[in-house]
């Protein structure tokens, strides 16, 4: 089984400002060593390790920490799309095959960002080195992100965090619409991960999440949805283990290949792990 997406940092409290006085627990290191014991009790063999900063050290960083470490499969870095030399910043990193893909935090930007044409011809030119490209955003920037996708027909996507439903209110039915409205590209795929932190961190129930998994996996099939878990934030809710119960209880309901997909094949495919 691989774990799609989980971040590892030395926690700066300037740096890591968005991890706010609320979330505590995580205000600290978070290494590879940290997560091993659990992987190794539910049989996880490798993850993704996923940007947390945005800036190129941090790829730097997460590259020391792969060759350290054989559990982290692949990297999600950062790279600046907007930069006038992006292609020769995309060459540099092809000498680091641990690189799989970028991302950007989306969720802080505004459309104009997310559709600024510079911006756009940037993930456009990710193909050209075979790398994918993970979408973080808000429900309410769905609509931004589908016209995105639209102009990069051939990219490989994948949406994490659902698109970060609002699992707490559970106003679900025009994040359903531009999910489906998403799903219809079929070169976009679906992490199920980090809902725990859009619901209510301690009082969500399972139903608000099983909600929530019916509509991605209504959309996406079996075929284009990966497990992850966004450790350590989730730990602002829950233990690791309750978090991977939850999506190992429902996908229950599949067929085993299904499972095997979900939890492992897809995850080899996109990232080429």
């Amino acid at each position: 089984m691989i774990d799609t997406h989980v971040h590892f940092w030395n926690f700066d409290p300037v740096r890591d400002n968005w991890i706010n006085d609320d979330m505590k627990i995580i205000r600290k290191d978070f290494a590879p060593e940290n997560i091993l014991d659990i992987y190794s009790e539910l049989n996880i063999k490798g993850c993704i390790a996923v940007q947390a900063s945005q800036s190129e050290e941090e790829n730097h960083f997460l590259l020391k920490l792969a060759a350290q470490h054989e559990i982290i499969k692949g990297i999600v870095g950062w790279v600046d799309l907007l930069n006038p030399h992006l292609d020769e910043r995309l060459s540099y990193w092809q000498n680091y095959k641990t690189i799989k893909g970028w991302r950007h935090v989306l969720q802080a930007e505004n459309r104009d960002f997310i559709l600024n044409p510079v911006f756009i011809a940037g993930v456009k030119q990710l193909k050209k080195y075979n790398y994918t490209y993970d979408l973080l955003c808000y429900h309410n920037q769905l609509e931004a992100i589908i016209q995105l996708v639209d102009q990069i027909p051939d990219q490989p996507f994948v949406l994490d965090h659902c698109g970060k439903p609002d699992v707490k209110s559970q106003d679900l039915k025009k994040w359903t619409a531009n999910i489906n409205t998403l799903a219809a590209n079929p070169h976009v795929q679906c992490k199920v991960s980090g809902l725990l932190a859009e619901a209510d961190w301690q009082n969500w129930t399972e139903k608000e999440l099983f909600n929530c998994f019916d509509v991605i996996f209504e959309a996406f099939g079996p075929e284009r949805v990966m497990y992850g878990s966004d450790w350590p934030v989730m730990l602002i809710s829950r233990p690791y283990q309750e978090w991977f119960n939850l999506v190992n209880k429902y996908t229950e309901r599949f067929t085993v290949a299904e499972r095997r997909l979900i939890f492992s094949d897809n995850a080899k495919a996109f990232y080429r792990v």
